[in-house]
Protein backbone atom coordinates (compact mmCIF):
# COMPACT_ATOMS: atom_id res chain seq x y z
CA UNK A 1 0.00 0.00 0.00
CA UNK A 2 1.11 3.41 -0.63
CA UNK A 3 0.03 6.42 1.09
CA UNK A 4 0.94 9.84 0.89
CA UNK A 5 2.48 11.48 3.88
CA UNK A 6 3.20 15.53 4.51
CA UNK A 7 6.34 16.18 6.42
CA UNK A 8 6.96 20.03 7.88
CA UNK A 9 9.67 21.29 10.36
CA UNK A 10 7.63 23.31 13.16
CA UNK A 11 8.95 26.28 15.21
CA UNK A 12 11.46 23.96 17.24
CA UNK A 13 13.07 22.22 14.62
CA UNK A 14 11.07 18.53 14.76
CA UNK A 15 10.32 16.96 11.75
CA UNK A 16 6.15 16.55 12.22
CA UNK A 17 4.89 13.97 9.73
CA UNK A 18 1.19 13.49 9.25
CA UNK A 19 -1.00 10.85 6.54
CA UNK A 20 -4.24 13.03 5.09
CA UNK A 21 -5.67 9.46 3.93
CA UNK A 22 -6.09 8.40 7.99
CA UNK A 23 -7.74 10.78 10.19
CA UNK A 24 -5.57 11.63 13.18
CA UNK A 25 -2.27 9.46 11.84
CA UNK A 26 0.48 11.74 13.02
CA UNK A 27 3.98 11.85 14.94
CA UNK A 28 7.14 13.40 15.04
CA UNK A 29 10.76 13.14 15.55
CA UNK A 30 14.09 14.85 15.58
CA UNK A 31 15.17 13.86 12.65
CA UNK A 32 13.39 12.80 9.25
CA UNK A 33 15.10 9.01 9.64
CA UNK A 34 13.06 9.43 12.74
CA UNK A 35 10.17 10.77 12.20
CA UNK A 36 10.01 8.36 8.67
CA UNK A 37 10.37 5.23 11.45
CA UNK A 38 8.04 6.85 13.78
CA UNK A 39 5.45 7.15 10.81
CA UNK A 40 5.44 3.93 9.42
CA UNK A 41 4.99 2.45 13.15
CA UNK A 42 1.98 4.66 13.50
CA UNK A 43 -0.03 4.26 10.37
CA UNK A 44 0.50 -0.04 10.93
CA UNK A 45 -1.32 0.94 14.60
CA UNK A 46 -4.14 3.08 12.86
CA UNK A 47 -4.58 0.72 9.97
CA UNK A 48 -4.90 -1.96 12.75
CA UNK A 49 -7.23 0.26 14.83
CA UNK A 50 -9.53 1.93 12.44
CA UNK A 51 -9.68 -1.12 9.52
CA UNK A 52 -11.25 0.54 6.38
CA UNK A 53 -11.12 3.79 7.53
CA UNK A 54 -9.34 5.18 4.95
CA UNK A 55 -10.38 8.36 3.11
CA UNK A 56 -8.36 7.98 -0.48
CA UNK A 57 -7.42 11.45 -1.43
CA UNK A 58 -5.40 12.05 -4.15
CA UNK A 59 -2.42 14.18 -3.92
CA UNK A 60 -2.22 17.19 -7.06
CA UNK A 61 0.51 19.34 -5.40
CA UNK A 62 1.65 21.65 -2.80
CA UNK A 63 1.76 25.44 -3.84
CA UNK A 64 3.38 28.68 -1.96
CA UNK A 65 1.21 31.64 -3.12
CA UNK A 66 1.94 35.10 -1.50
CA UNK A 67 -0.55 37.45 0.40
CA UNK A 68 -0.49 41.03 1.24
CA UNK A 69 0.09 40.74 5.07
Amino acid sequence: MELTVLIERDEDGYYVAEVPDIKGCYTQGKTLEEVMRNIKEVIELCLEADKGQLQHKEFIRLQRIEVPG
